[in-house]
């Protein structure tokens, strides 16, 4: 059987010196031989001890909890016990810890690209977060109407190639224009646009914006507090959901 001195003893589990000897002077942890020089020596029970007793305070408990489970007669079930709890609330803080990293990516994913929106409280947050699901909202509105609209431009044109009767498609025209044209006032009524230089949030006249230069979520447009041009950032005007509301 292998024995350890105090110093080897403290090497093998990456513990001090001074944490054994605290150990001994508790009774938690005593050596197998004590020489009359006071040279104290370990065995490899002793060691399997030590770190029992390094794992369950790392679990949290304390000396004197871990010297009773230790001297306890049912100290096997009472540590499968221990273990089991402990088990349960690791499993617990990692399903939370997985809940903090989901939520963390949702907020990552809805905050705009543009850094100069001022984020001061949790509900500037839920607002910016709320703000691009209703804008998201509205694009996928638009999407699902011009989709239709394909569709019936389309199918009026393959009628009249197959039929040769062209009114269809004429009064499909007509009408795709009309949609067309509710469909862009729709959406100006529910978008505002931010200046990336003042931070202001404004409507622009309708033509400025039709005509104006875009990107997905930007358009170049004048602001009409600092005057100067510039590509502002697209956001969903929340009086125009306030009025649907109503």
């Amino acid at each position: 059987m292998s024995e350890y001195t105090t110093g080897e003893l403290a090497r093998l589990t990456n513990v001090s010196i001074r944490t054994i000897q605290f150990y001994d002077k508790k009774a938690i942890l005593k050596p197998s031989h004590i020489f009359e020089n006071g040279k104290r020596i370990y065995t490899e029970e002793d060691l399997g001890r030590l770190k029992l007793i390094i794992l369950l305070k790392n679990l949290g408990l304390t000396l004197k909890s871990i010297n009773e489970i230790l001297n306890s007669r049912n100290s096997s079930k009472v540590l499968d016990l221990l273990l089991d709890q402990q088990l349960k609330i690791a499993q617990l803080k990692v399903k939370a810890s997985k809940d903090q990293i989901k939520m963390i990516e949702n907020v990552k994913h809805n905050l705009p690209e543009v850094n100069n929106i001022s984020i001061q409280t949790i509900d500037d947050i839920d607002k910016i977060m709320n703000n691009k699901k209703a804008l998201r909202k509205v694009h996928v509105k638009m999407l699902v109407y011009g989709l239709l609209m394909d569709a019936v431009e389309i199918g009026s044109l393959v009628w009249g190639i197959a039929k040769g009767q062209w009114i269809p498609f004429v009064f499909a025209m007509f009408v795709a224009i009309v949609t067309a044209m509710m469909v862009v006032k729709f959406y100006f009524n529910r978008v505002n646009y931010v200046c990336p230089n003042c931070n202001y949030e404004f409507k622009p006249k309708f033509w400025a914006a039709f005509f104006s230069g875009h990107s997905p979520k930007t358009r170049k447009l004048v602001c009409p507090n600092c005057g100067k041009k510039d590509y502002c950032i697209e956001v969903f005007d929340e009086k125009s959901n306030a009025k649907i509301v109503r």
